[in-house]
């Protein structure tokens, strides 16, 4: 099946649309500029340090938000590992998620997104 993208399905690039994850404030702009997209893409650069900190909370607020409103969200982190065995486990685990993925190149986020 080929999926045709237009206008209000595009696929929105955090750093592009001045997005960044700094906050748990800043999840709900995140929110805002997703809907009606075909997803969001977040890199390393768009995640402030406590992100990786699974212990702060703000990843799985990130998360939950973004599944409960159904909205696809693609991280790009080539090596999780550095972030430490937990952060890497999240991001292994959820490698097939339907709704929010980790993937190692920005090519491949589009690639899933556009799935």
């Amino acid at each position: 099946m080929v999926k045709t993208m237009n206008e209000n399905h595009k696929i929105i690039v955090a750093s592009d649309s001045g997005i960044a994850i700094r906050t748990f404030g800043d999840i709900s702009d995140a929110l805002s500029a997703s809907f009606g997209s075909a997803g969001l893409i977040l890199t390393e650069a768009d995640l402030a340090p406590e992100f990786f900190d699974l212990r702060s909370g703000l990843a799985g607020e990130l998360f939950q938000k973004f599944t409960n409103y159904r909205l696809r969200l693609a991280l790009v982190v080539p090596e999780p590992e550095v972030y430490g065995e937990r952060f890497s486990e999240l991001a292994y685990e959820h490698r097939s998620h339907t709704m929010i993925r980790f993937v190692p190149t920005q090519e491949e986020a589009q690639t899933w997104l556009n799935s």
